[in-house]
Parts: C-alpha cells; sequence; structure tokens
C-alpha cells in the first residue's frame, strides 16, 4: 500500500516539476529559464538563446508561436532567457548605474550548463539573440562570452553607455539588426534617467576594431533588410542591417542571421 501511494504521488508531481516550454528550469537558486525542444530532433542540437525585452519574460517568449516555429525549421532548441526582475543587470542600467554585467555572465553560464543535463546539446552551435533590452543582453554577452556562444543577433538594442574599449573574449559572429526609424532605441541612443543607451555605430566600430573585421561591403539580404558586412580570421562575419522602420520585431530577420552563421561553422 505505501509503495503504490509512493508511485502515484510521484506521478502527481513529476509533471509539476518538469521544466520545459510551460515551467520555468532553476539554476543559481533565484533565476529560471524555459526551453524548447523540437520534435524529431537526433543527436546533439544547437540551440538559440532569446532574451527578451524590458519587463518582458520567458513565458511571454515561449507564447510566441514564430519563435517556436523559427525553431522547428531550424532543429535547433529555443531557450527562452528570464531577466532577474523587469530588466537585465547589465552596465550602467538606469536602475543601478554602477553595477557591472557580472551576474548575467553567471547565469548564461549557468543556463548553459543546466540545459546540456537536459538535452543533448551542442556547444558549437550555441547562438545569443534578443529584441530591445534584450538586444542589450545579446551585446554584453558578445563581448564577455565570445569563446562560447558561435555568433550573436542583437536586435534594436546595444550596450548602455559606456560603451567598453575591448572585449575580454574574442570576436565571434555578429548581426546587428535595426529600425532605421527607432525612436524607442534610437540608432544613436537616447538619455533614460541617469543614464543613457549607447550609440550603435559606436558599437560596431569597438567591436570591428577588437575582432580586426575588414571595411564593410553591401550584402544581400532579405525581408526589406540594408546590410553591409566585414570578414576577420577564421571566416567571421560583423554584419550590420537596418530596415525601413521603428521598434518592431521580425523573426524573418533573426532566421536569415542564424541560418548565415550557421553557414560559416
Amino acid at each position: 500500500m505505501r509503495l503504490a501511494l509512493t508511485a502515484a504521488l510521484a506521478l502527481l508531481t513529476t509533471p509539476a516539476m518538469a521544466c520545459g516550454p510551460d515551467t520555468d528550469c532553476s539554476v543559481l537558486g533565484d533565476r529560471t529559464y524555459r526551453y524548447y525542444m523540437p520534435d524529431g530532433t537526433d543527436g546533439p542540437v544547437g540551440a538559440f538563446f532569446h532574451a527578451h525585452g524590458y519587463r518582458g519574460s520567458a513565458g511571454g517568449a515561449m507564447r510566441n508561436q514564430s519563435l517556436r516555429a523559427m525553431a522547428d525549421r531550424l532543429g535547433m532548441a529555443f531557450v527562452a532567457l528570464n531577466a532577474d526582475a523587469d530588466d537585465w543587470n547589465l552596465a550602467y542600467r538606469p536602475r543601478n548605474p554602477t553595477q557591472t554585467e557580472a551576474a548575467e555572465d553567471d547565469y548564461a553560464r549557468a543556463v548553459i550548463a543546466d540545459l546540456a543535463t537536459r538535452i543533448d546539446l551542442d556547444p558549437s552551435r550555441l547562438i545569443s539573440t534578443g529584441f530591445s533590452a534584450g538586444g542589450m543582453m545579446t551585446w554584453t554577452l558578445a563581448c564577455e562570452m565570445g569563446d562560447t556562444f558561435a555568433g550573436f543577433v542583437p536586435y534594436a538594442g546595444t550596450f548602455w553607455r559606456t560603451i567598453p574599449d575591448a572585449c575580454p573574449t574574442p570576436a565571434s559572429h555578429l548581426i546587428h539588426i535595426h529600425g532605421d526609424a527607432d525612436r524607442t532605441v534610437p540608432l544613436e541612443g537616447r538619455a533614460i534617467g541617469p543614464t543613457r543607451q549607447g550609440d550603435v555605430f559606436e558599437a560596431l566600430a569597438m567591436y570591428g576594431d577588437h575582432g580586426g573585421f575588414s571595411i564593410p561591403v553591401p550584402l544581400a539580404a532579405p525581408d526589406g533588410m540594408l546590410c553591409v558586412g566585414g570578414e576577420a580570421a577564421l571566416g567571421r562575419e560583423l554584419i550590420f542591417c537596418t530596415f525601413e522602420g521603428g521598434h518592431s520585431y521580425s523573426t524573418a530577420r533573426v532566421e536569415w542571421a542564424i541560418e548565415r552563421i550557421l553557414s560559416q561553422l
């Protein structure tokens, strides 16, 4: 009788304890993330890590069916990162301008390590991406974890001012996407409280110098984007794409960027 009761309780509690697209996975005690695995994926699988915008959530990102559909087409795990409260813990952010990005570095590493215990993860095919404040998170990871991710796709966001002079890790593939009439996060940035959004052109120039990328040349791109890009050692690319419009998001543009990075690996 006791064994039967124990088994019944196990059946009741296992779904609640499981984590995935509908339930949080916990790391570092108080941080969480969610992930989605496409059906029929065999062998080691790559993953794209999506950082949401200000006041977003991993749960909200997971409800975006276009992101799940993109994961299906790419054959990659979709990992929805979750900020600490409303926003990412980044250097010079308005709420705490004196903090560093160390907490988010630790968080990203913890998510990767935890995910690798849950799926057959290919560590050579990890892509970081994010929109708006999530783009700021993506740029920060590009600087701090260039040797961990195969590439980065920040969208409509870059560092808070002040932009770093250089990065402590090697340059990787990076494709920045931005609306040319964005007023929420303008290309040149804008003041918010005691700090300021960074200038995208300054960030690109810093990363270009850091990685030794060649002078950008025009590139063909879909979905109304105008892109220029330069190359560095080992075929790495630094690409800047704009489109006519404001603070809007398109998975089609992100998917093109991820596919381009994967094709270079």
